[in-house]
């Protein structure tokens, strides 16, 4: 698994140290580099981070509210901060923002992947404590988790996807390819039936030769997945 990270830092001997280690870890993917807790909290709204390298003392915005923040509008899977600093007071304040480690300036590599190992670690477990009944997605700058047994089928369009939910729920939309979110998906419960839909195949209530309807819905089944289909299907 590989983690996408970003530096934080106003000292830029110290973040182009950070940015170093980073480079130099194989399962770390280096997203950004910021010099205040502003631009950070921006990248990490805006994209899909699993790690923060995060200072403590700056301008503007500093690592133990950005931390704070952090902590209040994260989803389920939480991006979690790892703590460079070169004062110690702040390491009681760092576990009450569940902070993932606490390094002390000057740390060395070795310190600095181990705590990295800890992050990958953590969202390993997780994602395959999760895997087998749902997945997250970015929407409204936010992953949301969506259950695999709520989902009806999943439409593409150019530039997003829609998730239709069982009702009540009402649709997800996500900035993604259906390719991407069909990873994601367990092969045994979905089917690609058309370049535009996947279908829970447990959610199927009839088939016909060129189509399958869910509920109300009819959905075309294209002629590059009519084998697969028929196969899964048995018809």
């Amino acid at each position: 698994m590989k983690l996408n990270c970003i530096t934080v830092d106003d000292e830029p001997p110290a973040l182009g140290l950070l940015n170093t280690f980073v480079e130099q870890t194989p399962f770390l993917n280096l997203m950004g580099q910021y010099a205040n807790g502003v631009e950070a909290l921006q990248a990490i709204h805006s994209q899909s981070i699993h790690l923060v390298f995060l200072d403590i003392q700056m301008p503007d915005l500093n690592g133990m509210e950005l931390a704070r923040i952090i902590s209040q509008t994260n989803s389920l899977v939480q991006t979690r901060i790892v703590f460079t600093t070169a004062y110690n007071q702040f390491a009681v304040e760092g576990y009450k923002v569940d902070a993932l480690d606490y390094l002390m300036k000057p740390f060395s590599y070795e310190e600095f992947l181990r705590a990295a190992t800890k992050g990958k670690n953590h969202f390993e477990l997780a994602e395959n404590n999760l895997q087998e009944n749902c997945m997250f997605v970015k929407s409204d700058y936010k992953l949301i988790r969506v259950d695999f047994d709520s989902i009806l089928y999943i439409e593409s369009f150019k530039d997003y996807v829609k998730i239709h939910l069982t009702p009540p729920a009402a649709p997800i939309i996500t900035l993604s390819r259906l390719k991407a979110i069909e990873d994601k998906l367990p092969p045994s419960r979905f089917l690609r039936i058309h370049r535009s839909f996947i279908v829970a195949i447990h959610k199927v209530d009839s088939i016909s030769r060129n189509a399958v309807s869910i509920g109300k819905t009819t959905l075309s089944v294209g002629d590059l997945y009519k084998d697969a289909f028929k196969e899964l299907m048995g018809v």
